[in-house]
């Protein structure tokens, strides 16, 4: 009877096997939907990025100011593992 108790208590401490693969894909769909936000943020950054590369003009504060913003886009980039391009 001891064993018997001993072999069922380690049965419901141990998880099966279906509850580990259904954990084990829920955590792989939770990665893949970090890792699809993440490349959508990365998007939108490196656009934004394009478009202030892309503007002219000749006033000075705007010229800093869209200096700063690119600084800022780059630093945000930087933190998504964003590295330049050449």
């Amino acid at each position: 009877m001891d064993s018997e108790l001993q072999q069922a208590s380690q049965e419901a401490a141990t998880p099966t096997t279906a509850a580990v693969a259904k954990a084990t894909a829920e955590t792989a769909r939770r990665n893949i939907a970090a890792d699809a936000e993440t490349r959508r943020q990365r998007q939108a950054l490196e656009l934004q990025r394009e478009r202030i590369l892309s503007e002219r003009t000749s006033n000075p504060h705007r010229r800093s100011a869209l200096a700063a913003a690119l600084l800022e886009i780059e630093e945000k980039l930087g933190e998504l593992g964003w590295t330049v391009h050449l």
